[in-house]
Parts: C-alpha cells; structure tokens; sequence
C-alpha cells in the first residue's frame, strides 16, 4: 500500500435549502428584503478525513445519513457549501440505478458514453468490450435501451463498466443490493481482487461485507462523522444503536468467592428494564422486570455478538408468593420465532432454595454464545417451579432482548443448538 492520501476531506459541509412550497423558492428569490422562505438542512457537517492508497474504506449508517452525499461530493455530482477535498486519481462510481447513464441509450452506446465521460477513446474502449460483456452477462438485452432493463440487468451492465475502465478509485454505494446472489458473490470478489491494487469505497448496510473487506469504516450519523476507525468495533456499536441499545463500559464485578450461591452483585441498576410493551405469560407469583446480556470478558453490555463469544445474561424479577423448586431458564429464537436453543437451572443440575416474597432477585447465566447465521436473534428469560416435565409458568417474557449476530465462524445450523460452558447462579438476593 503506498503512503499518499488518495482522498483527503477536510471540514465539508452540504446544506440543502427546504421549501415548504414551489412557490416559497421564487418569492425569496424575488423578496427585496432578502427574507428567508427556507430551512437549512446539514446532510454533511464538518466531516473530516482522509483515505491512503490501496485502502478499502466501509462507510455506515441510517438511511439519510448523508453517505450518498458525501459520495456525490467525492465524485464530483454535487458541490459542497464549505470545506475541501482533494481526489488523487481516477475515480469510477457506481451511485443509484441510473447514475450515469442515458435510459434511452442502449446498453452498447451507454457504454461508450461512460468511457468517453471517462476520457477513453473509442478505439479504447473497444479493446474493453470484450471484458465488459463477459462480466456484465446480459445477453441480447445489450442492444436494447437501458430504461427496459430490470434492477438486476442494469447493475451487471454498470458495475461490469465501473470495474473495467481501470479506475484508481472505485465507489460503490448500495448498488450491489438488487443483484442476484451469484453476481453480488461475483462483484465481491472482484472487489477482492482490485482492493489489492485500487482505493475502494463503498457504502452498504451489510456488515459482513464491512468486516470481511473494509480496512476501516466510517460511521456517519444525521451528517456527523460519529465514529472512524477499526470495522469490527464499529459495526458492533452501530448495530447496538440501530435497535435501540447502549453499547457502554458498565462497573461489572465477579462475585466474591465465598459468597457461595447467592452473592452481592452491587450494580443491579445496571439491568435494564423491560418494555411494558412486550408479550408476557405466567401467573401472577412472579414477574421478569429485567433482563441485560453482557460480555464476560470485558464487562460491557452488549446487543452484538458472535459465535463462541463468552456471555452473561442477567435477568431480574419480582417474587410476590413463595415458590418452591424455582427454574431459572432462557431460550434463543430466530426472527421467525424458531427455538434454536434453551438452557434453565434444573437442567443444569443446580438445586435453588425457595424463593420468598422479595424485591430485586438477580439470576445469572454465564455461557459461551453458539456458532449461529448472521442476522437477528432473540432471547426470551423465563421462571417457573416444579420439574422440567412437570412445572408451571410464572413468567416467561417474549423476545426479551434483540440480538445482532455477526458471521464470524458462523456455519449452517438445523434444529436446536446445545449452548457450551454454561454456568448459573442467583445474585443480590434482598429480604423483603
């Protein structure tokens, strides 16, 4: 990788004016007294950074962000209100469907008006027709204009020209969404490929693209840059943050060694609060009123995780009867609602002491998280009393926490899962 910036961003800024009518833009135009018929809007503010030579840059965040602002601005669509850029290179970019691109041009005479854009000759280009239409794959459709293609069809053609007019720098941004899986598996290895050699941007909402290609991600957020910097961490923050959790240092201490079962846990504030709003079954003996999941090592709480990550799960509850045989347990459930996996305290072999009427009981499960699919997962805590075989529900709360699973180590998993290394105990258990 060579040294230089091929990017370098210093404080741009892009604000756009918003009128509440058509007519609001002509009257500020014509107003004497300069009034203002406009809010203004910071899709970028003061984002600062730079990118080297070779390097392969992720850029995330919610939708309106500004990301696909601040790609315009680099590739020259849109100009900024402040700040400054310098660009090193050639640069091919591969925007929105339709960037670009005539609609009632064919996909050949496209094609020859993306080179000329790019300052090739014909003769040039037609040394790269070969190669464009290999990797494009569209057939006959090639003669046939553009605005007739499907999603799919028309971003074989654009990434198949953005790839082969040999770019320095190659920006892509959301576009590889619309493909189908063969030709997004065969776009992302040609972005293997080129990242050897080329600077590569894009933008994607897929952060098993971000960890597995991106050297560093920038997280923007309402136009801010809020966070540049190793893809991993970031992806697990900005995972907590778009389903609405907090990714923070919490003050997790083990428990003494001869506290025995029942020990002092001094942060029971630390265990959040379930919704009011969630599903919920039982009796009226005890109720789940809390429930957090934290990484073991590091203490931090946590709605990110990955396979063999080592966990702890802290479920709070009220006990208003006294129960005897008490079971402690949770299940983990895909988005569809299937149970990949369950684990409680009987089936653990942990003999519990009767529980009385009491505040604040906090039970603790500490296991090694299973090798699961990327995407979304749930944990719901549950208590009873009895057997396994034979027992009655107090409480069991529904999709009680959301879990973002990241595909490091995943493999293809059927049925129930059997979780590893997985101890319980009860803590902080306060007389009423």
């Amino acid at each position: 990788m060579d040294n230089h910036n091929a990017i370098e961003v210093s404080n741009l800024t892009k604000v756009y004016k918003l009128y509440n009518k058509q007519t609001d833009r002509l009257k500020e135009t014509l107003s004497l007294s300069k009034k203002k018929y406009h809010q203004d809007f910071k899709a970028l503010d003061q984002v600062s950074f730079n990118v080297k030579s070779g390097e392969c840059l992720g850029i995330i965040g919610k939708n309106g962000s500004g990301k696909s602002t601040l790609l315009k601005i680099l590739t020259g669509v849109l100009t900024p209100t402040s700040g400054s850029m310098k660009v090193t290179g050639k640069i091919s970019a591969l925007l929105e469907l339709g960037a670009g691109f005539n609609p009632d041009f064919t996909g050949m005479e496209n094609i020859y008006l993306n080179g000329t854009i790019m300052g090739y000759s014909q003769l040039e280009m037609d040394g790269k027709i070969d190669d464009i239409l290999g990797f494009a794959d569209i057939g006959e459709f090639i003669h046939q204009p553009v605005k007739s293609y499907s999603s799919g069809m028309f971003v074989r053609l654009a990434f198949a020209v953005a790839i082969n007019v040999e770019p320095d720098i190659l920006i892509i941004d959301e576009a590889l969404s619309v493909g189908d899986l063969r030709f997004q598996q065969k776009c992302y290895r040609k972005i293997d490929e080129l990242k050897k050699t080329k600077t590569v941007l894009f933008v994607t909402h897929d952060l098993s693209v971000i960890n597995k290609y991106c050297d560093r991600v920038l997280w923007i957020n309402e136009g801010v840059l809020l966070e540049d910097g190793d893809p991993k961490m970031i992806s697990k923050k900005y995972q907590a943050f778009m389903i609405g959790a907090d990714f923070k240092k919490i003050n997790f201490n083990k428990p003494t060694e001869d506290a025995g079962d029942i020990t002092e846990y001094p942060f029971e504030e630390e265990v959040d609060s379930l919704s009011d709003e969630l599903d919920v079954m039982g009796d009226e003996k005890a109720l789940i009123t809390g429930a957090s999941l934290l990484d073991l090592i590091t203490g931090d709480k946590t709605s990110v995780v990955e396979g063999d990550q080592e966990l702890k799960l802290l479920i709070k509850m009220d006990v208003f009867k006294v129960l005897e045989n008490p079971i402690v347990g949770f299940t983990i459930k895909d988005r569809l609602g299937n149970i990949i996996s369950q684990t409680n305290s009987y089936v653990l072999g942990v003999e519990m002491e009767t529980l009385s009427p009491s505040k604040n009981y906090i039970f603790s499960f500490d296991f090694r998280f299973p090798n699961l699919n990327h995407g979304q997962y749930t944990i719901s805590p549950a208590i009873a009393s009895g057997t396994q075989e034979d027992h009655r529900q107090h409480s069991w709360v529904h999709d009680a926490l959301v879990l973002q699973v990241l595909p490091l180590g995943y493999e293809e998993l059927s049925g129930i899962v059997h979780l590893s290394d997985v101890e319980f105990s009860s803590l902080n258990r306060k007389q009423g």
